[in-house]
Formats: C-alpha cells, structure tokens, sequence
C-alpha cells in the first residue's frame, strides 16, 4: 500500500511538473489576446510557411532516401550494418548545435564541399536550402528508425505468398510490406516531420536568423525572446505547442488503429 502510494505520489508530481510549464505558456498566449494578431504579423506567417515548406521538403527526401535504407537495415545481413546503424542514431545524440557546425564544415565556403560549390555558383549556408538539409540530418533518424521496425515486422510468408503469385518485387513492397508496415511509416513520419518543425541549433548554425529567409519558427520565437517581445515569442512558442499536440494526437490514432487491424485479423 505504502508503496503503491508513493509511486502515485511520484508519477503525478513529474505529471504536473511536465504539463505546467506547458499549460502555463498556453495559457499566457491565449490570456493576452495577442494570438490572432501574432500569427497574422508578416515575421510570424513568413515564417509559418517557410517552416511548412521546408519540413515538407525535408520529409520528402527523408522518405525517398530513408526508406530503401530502413528496408536494407531490415531485410538484409551485411558487413558494415553495425556502422550504418550508428551513423544512423549519431544525430539522435548530438546537439543540435554541433550538428550544424559539423554541416557548416563541409558545405561552407571553406568546407569539404566548399570550393567544389562555389565552383558551380552554389552557395549553400544561410539559405534555404541550408535550412533543409539541417532537418534532413537531425529528423531522419526518426523515421529511417521507426521504417525499420515496422518493415521488420512484416512477416515474409505474407511477402513469399505475393511472389508465389507472381508479383514483382517492387509490387510486394508497394502492395504488402508497405501495407501493413503503413502505421509504424506514418509514425516516423509524423515524428520526424515534427523534429524538423522544431529544429533550432542546427538551422541557426548552419542557416542563419535571416528573417523571410531563413527564420524558422523556433528562430522567431528565440529572435522575438531576444528582442524583448515576450508575448509575441510567447505566442509563436504556442503555435508549436499546438503543432507538437496534434502530430502526438496523431501518431497515437495510427498506433490505435493499427491495433484494432490486428486484433480484428486475428480473429476467427
């Protein structure tokens, strides 16, 4: 009994220490009534689409890339997978700041990559494409991650039987694997979709603070913070809130939904 009520006692004390702050910044944006107006200023709806632009085109190539390597990592035994999985989580545990250092090394001007850009007229840093290639590199993980496991899951008897029956291989990947790995690809899609849309240290390392450029949310809610406009930082802060809840809502709904599949199938 004891027992049961401390660790009550102790999940609701970290429950509430977890959803103040939240609640209370929530709560400060719709109290002064600045919301409407903050979103509807030119800096914050700048950049409000430049944050759905570029986390739409970060999420783009992360598919496109990420999935054939989540299907590699999950299907295949090869020398040198342990150091792919590595290098995969690496973002996972560096700072964001050191990851857009580590960019800036190799596509800046005296970067790795530096002279062979410029050679073309490229210019990468403080652009938006710099802004993209900082989500690629912090957000991918989550979905190559989340990709991997569900493909993993897919048994292959269900895949050898669309082969028996003549499918390609490509037709089993897009009509089976892809089917029924579909929840765990939409979660990690919504997850890595969310860690692009709340990038910070990377893009204002390697991208820059350029406001109608490069200037993020997070940058907005940092720059307004520094400029001494709290509500405004307070209500571009809020807009992410909202953001953050409702991929959560989401990826929650695809992993009920999933269950649901599952339990019907298995019934007689």
């Amino acid at each position: 009994m004891i027992v049961r009520t401390l660790v009550g006692l102790l999940s609701a004390v970290l429950a509430v220490f977890l959803a103040v702050p939240v609640l209370a910044l929530v709560g400060r944006a719709i109290g002064a009534g600045q919301l409407v107006e903050v979103v509807a200023s030119p800096v914050v709806r700048d950049a409000l689409w430049l944050s759905l632009g570029t986390t739409a085109t970060s999420l783009a190539i992360t598919v496109a890339v990420g999935t054939p390597l989540a299907f590699l990592l999950a299907r295949r035994r090869f020398r040198g997978a342990a150091v792919v999985e590595l290098v995969i989580d690496l973002p996972l545990v560096l700072p964001p700041s050191v990851a857009g250092l580590a960019l800036l090394l190799v596509f800046g001007r005296r970067g790795l990559l530096g002279d062979s850009l410029e050679a073309v007229g490229v210019a990468i840093p403080f652009t938006a494409v710099a802004v993209v290639l900082a989500q690629v590199f912090v957000a991918s993980p989550f979905y190559i991650r989340a990709a991997r496991a569900g493909i993993a899951s897919v048994p292959r008897d269900l895949e050898d039987a669309a082969r028996v029956d003549g499918a390609s291989e490509l037709a089993v990947f897009r009509h089976v694997t892809t089917q029924l790995a579909g929840p765990a690809l939409a979660a990690g899609m919504v997850t890595s979709w969310a860690r692009s849309l709340g990038e910070f240290g990377a893009t204002i390392l390697f991208a820059g603070n350029v406001t109608g450029r490069t200037q993020t949310l997070p940058l907005v809610v940092y720059g307004e913070f520094e400029a001494g406009d709290l509500e405004a930082s307070v209500a571009a802060a809020t807009i992410l809130v909202l953001a953050a809840v409702a991929v959560l809502v989401a990826v929650r709904l695809a992993r009920r939904d999933h269950l649901v599949d599952v339990a019907s199938t298995a019934q007689p």
